[in-house]
């Protein structure tokens, strides 16, 4: 178990930075990371983290379209959650 939150941390940590080097890029008229790019970034299990540079940096949080997805990707990792958390706990 201390493994897999380990893993979780480390993901959400590197999901954070790739956002905030995006913003980082994007004040200084620098190349771009694309949405895609930040939105697969937030599918192994990383909404922490992308809600956090969202929130905290203030990124991206105009744009209807990324916000819509990244709560479509929150709530479809939620009910993954939901269903495999009894397997999961059960594991470990």
């Amino acid at each position: 178990m201390t493994l897999l939150l380990s893993c979780l941390l480390l993901f959400n940590l590197l999901c954070f930075l790739l956002f905030a080097w995006d913003k980082r890029n994007a004040q200084q008229g620098q190349r771009r990371i694309t949405e895609k790019t930040l939105q697969q970034a937030a599918l192994p299990s990383t909404m922490p983290g992308t809600w956090a540079a969202i929130l905290l940096l203030h990124h991206k949080n105009r744009k209807a379209a990324f916000g819509g997805v990244t709560l479509l990707l929150t709530l479809l990792q939620g009910a993954v959650l939901y269903v495999t958390w009894p397997y999961v706990k059960t594991q470990f």
